[in-house]
């Protein structure tokens, strides 16, 4: 089979690619316009890899004819003020790739939506809460489940499954920069012999997924009976105390926290996924918690 990956040279991207070039041996084409992919994700990559924009349709006889799309191109920066920018890249990259799809009947397409979606939701958080974003980030992936519903409605032959994202680490996220997650952040000032630094008083918690999972959940969304949209998460919220623990576990260390006020005036305290749809309809549950998701990466990135 052949597939395409958009973003293909960011994080999840590249995760994506590898799996389904390297462990499957599935021929891919990687599209990615580099303004935050990086090429060193995908060294040892056997696929094609196209330079395009999502926004344009100059890469599409490029790529031409295949049996699926993950789309995981996309702004993902959520401090991005630049609402336009926001919305023209998310929302409509995706539309031109739904055009795509139409263009060269490919009917299998899964991609990148997200738990900011939820905002300060309820949790657990589950898909049939009303969206309330609280940065055009999310509102712009609430508007891509918007457009995946009525796309999916017009043409029903076609399936799109919208993966809602929560938060996501692991190998492959280096070169996010400061905008990479807790794991590597504290990672790092903890490898420099530095007190990891937490908000006060680090019970704040987060939904962490290891992105093994979330490369298990995309590839089994390939064969989703139906289109729908899933939250992808760990089902469980950890807490950052939690977190720092992990790291010294897998590190040896005794590092305290160093707490510290927290500058925002909005936070979300606590996100937390409802996977019974996961479970449902893509036969996903995780399989990495926390502490062995951590000492996993750990032992990846020892060895950089």
């Amino acid at each position: 089979m052949r597939f395409l990956v958009t973003g293909a040279a960011g994080f999840i991207g590249s995760n994506i690619a590898f799996a389904l070039s390297r462990d499957r041996k599935e021929t891919v084409v990687g599209l990615d316009d580099f303004s935050s992919g990086h090429f060193k994700n995908l060294i040892g990559f056997q696929g094609d890899l196209i330079a395009g924009d999502i926004r344009d349709t100059s890469w599409w006889e490029k790529v031409g004819r295949v049996d699926a799309i993950f789309h995981e191109a996309a702004i993902t920066d959520t401090t991005v003020v630049d609402q336009k920018k926001m919305m023209e890249v998310n929302v409509e990259g995706f539309k031109n790739i739904l055009n795509f799809a139409l263009k060269y009947d490919v009917r299998n397409i899964i991609y990148a939506s997200s738990a900011a979606t939820y905002g300060r939701g309820n949790c657990p958080m589950r898909e049939d809460q009303s969206p309330i974003p609280e940065n055009v980030y999310g509102f712009s992936k609430a508007i891509m489940d918007n457009v995946a519903r009525e796309f999916w409605e017009k043409n029903p032959k076609f399936k799109v499954v919208g993966l809602r994202y929560f938060n996501v680490y692991g190998p492959g996220e280096y070169y996010k920069g400061k905008f990479a997650s807790m794991m590597y952040q504290l990672y790092l000032q903890m490898k420099a012999g530095k007190a990891p630094r937490i908000f006060k008083y680090g019970e704040q918690s987060r939904d962490f997924v290891y992105i093994k999972d979330i490369v298990r959940i995309n590839l089994n969304a390939l064969d989703a009976e139906k289109s729908c949209i899933v939250n992808a998460g760990s089902g469980r919220a950890e807490t950052f105390n939690f977190v720092v623990e992990c790291l010294n576990k897998a590190l040896k260390t005794s590092f305290s926290p160093e707490y510290f006020d927290n500058p925002y005036d909005f936070y979300q305290n606590k996100t937390q996924a409802d996977l019974r749809k996961a479970r449902y309809l893509l036969n996903y549950s995780p399989m990495w918690n926390l502490e062995d998701g951590i000492a996993d990466y750990i032992k990846t990135m020892e060895k950089k």
